[in-house]
């Protein structure tokens, strides 16, 4: 399995602003480019640790093969643009939509694909997140300002902890893979 980025989030689910508050940052844009650099770090470790995608984004999952379904990753899932099989030589196919159903996370096939090249023979193109920051839970955002901070006051040392209180915050959230 490999799953490309193909559109980043548009924005972040916490702004400039309300970071420098959090971090008690007086006005003036002195540390405005270091602290707009760790928001997206902060928003990074938080869906790395949860398993979702916060912001709408873009991806691409690509899949040696699969039964009749696929779990789709970074949930919510938004939306599916496009599933393209690829014959072992390289002959892609787009399958209409009436070829597949989205249920959830899973992409459940009308019938299993068949006939795929050994290596990536499955594309998926999806949309993932919550949508914009409004549509993130507080408790997200919350744990991402603390994020932000740890990133700001150890910036320069070779790792940053995740605070526990962020990590109180993020494990309701978090996707656990049995």
């Amino acid at each position: 399995m490999l799953l490309q980025l193909t559109t980043p989030p548009a924005a972040e689910p916490v702004t400039l602003d309300q970071a420098k508050a959090w971090l008690r940052v007086e006005s003036g844009n002195d540390e405005d480019a270091l602290i707009a650099a760790l928001i997206p770090a902060a928003r990074a470790r938080a869906e790395t640790h949860t398993g979702r995608a916060l912001m709408t984004q873009g991806w691409t999952l690509w899949l040696d093969g699969c039964g009749h379904a696929i779990e789709l990753p970074l949930p919510p899932l938004q939306s599916v643009q496009a599933v393209t099989l690829y014959a072992p030589d390289g002959t892609a196919t787009l399958l209409e939509a009436g070829a597949y159903a989205v249920a959830g996370q899973r992409l459940v096939f009308a019938a299993p694909p068949t006939n795929l090249r050994a290596a990536n023979g499955i594309q998926v193109a999806f949309t993932a997140g919550h949508g914009d920051a409004a549509d993130v839970p507080a408790p997200i955002a919350a744990a991402i300002l603390q994020i932000v901070s740890a990133l700001y006051d150890h910036r320069g040392s070779d790792v940053a902890p995740t605070p526990d209180a962020a990590l109180a915050l993020l494990a309701p959230y978090r996707i656990l893979k049995l």
